[in-house]
């Protein structure tokens, strides 16, 4: 089964400021990820439906939830790992 793919409104606006790579090599992943969007080793601790995919060479993070429900792979936030920014930024959402 396919998820669809949607944005919370303010990971859509962190989605657009990306450079055109990174948002490149995101969709790639995500791409992959709505096949089967539940990947053991990116489940976020302590958020039942949360998973991470990580750009390791330049330090952006991409959450997302997965809505089974609605056949739905959510983007929470996008972002830099520093200070675990993109992290607390998906906890308030």
């Amino acid at each position: 089964m396919t998820f669809e793919l949607a944005f919370l409104e303010p990971a859509l606006k962190e989605w657009k400021k990306l450079d055109r790579t990174i948002r490149d090599q995101f969709k790639a992943r995500l791409a992959e990820r709505l096949g089967n969007p539940r990947i053991p080793w990116a489940k976020l601790h302590g958020h039942p439906d949360r998973y991470k995919i990580k750009l390791r060479g330049v330090g952006y993070r991409l959450v997302y939830e997965v809505r089974d429900a609605e056949v739905v792979v959510l983007v929470v936030a996008v972002g830099r790992r520093e200070r675990d920014a993109v992290y607390l930024a998906a906890m308030k959402r």
